[in-house]
């Protein structure tokens, strides 16, 4: 995190930061999706960390994030490798929601694909949104 402490022995530097109250944890994100007024940075598998010093949480990402313009669709994890897509439920509905957001949706809510598709579509689309609604 501090890029070699200047030379200090990282026990050190660990012991110093536990006694002034600094906790530092790391998180296994999958994704993580920074969202501005023309455009969207999306760190697919970013390292991220979470430090607590004196009641205030900081977060630190380490990636390279893809760049995308704000509101483009997002590619499902394992998507776009050039494979095909025939088989494997990502065709939309009636309504424009591709099976495959809805299954996602409905999956991580055990929610039902109903409910899961009605929720996507009130947040045009949004998986986390959708997910945060039936949660």
């Amino acid at each position: 995190m501090f890029g070699g402490g200047g030379g200090m022995n990282p026990r050190k530097l660990n012991q110093m930061m536990e006694q002034m109250g600094i906790d530092i944890e790391e998180l296994d994100a999958e994704e993580i999706v920074i969202r501005t007024g023309d455009e969207e940075l999306v760190f697919d598998q970013p390292d991220v960390q979470r430090m607590d010093a004196q009641g205030q949480a900081t977060y630190t990402i380490t990636g390279e994030p893809e760049t995308r313009a704000a509101g483009e669709e997002a590619t499902p994890l394992g998507a776009g490798d050039g494979a095909s897509d025939a088989g494997t439920g990502s065709e939309s509905g009636g309504d424009g929601i591709p099976e495959a957001d809805v299954e996602i949706v409905a999956q991580r809510t055990d929610a039902s694909e109903d409910d899961a598709r009605e929720a996507l579509e009130e947040t045009d689309g949004d998986l986390a949104d959708a997910v945060s609604r039936l949660e």
